[in-house]
């Protein structure tokens, strides 16, 4: 499973890389909340993979990274990182943590492996 959670934290991480390049219906929401989506998913398969040891990783990581993306955007950027705070950015980012949960799941069973 750790090959697995790298491998969904990279493509989040692309997903973030090539936002710019999208060119489609919702582009306006996409350019807007698609990086809060896609860090909050690529943060949680980070965080998965070292609180699996812990009796539920799945929520131990969700927490750790809703953590993470609120306190980004609450402090504006940890103060030295370029952010505009828009409320609707946290909805996004837990809408990019509960879609990687749905996908932690579901990848764990169909990799045959026990859902965490």
């Amino acid at each position: 499973m750790r090959t697995r959670n790298i491998v969904f934290a990279v493509v989040g991480a692309a997903a973030l890389v090539f936002k710019s390049s999208y060119a489609g219906p919702f582009d306006e929401v996409v350019y807007a909340y698609g990086g809060n989506f896609v860090v909050s998913f690529a943060l949680y398969f980070a965080a998965v993979s070292a609180t699996q040891r812990y009796r539920h990783p799945c929520l131990g990581a969700a927490l750790i990274a809703l953590l993470a993306v609120t306190a980004f955007e609450i402090s504006d950027g940890f103060g030295f990182m370029a952010n505009v705070y828009d409320p609707v950015d946290l909805p996004a980012n837990a809408a990019g943590v509960g879609f990687a949960i749905m996908a932690d799941l579901l990848s764990a069973r169909l990799i045959g492996g026990k859902a965490p």
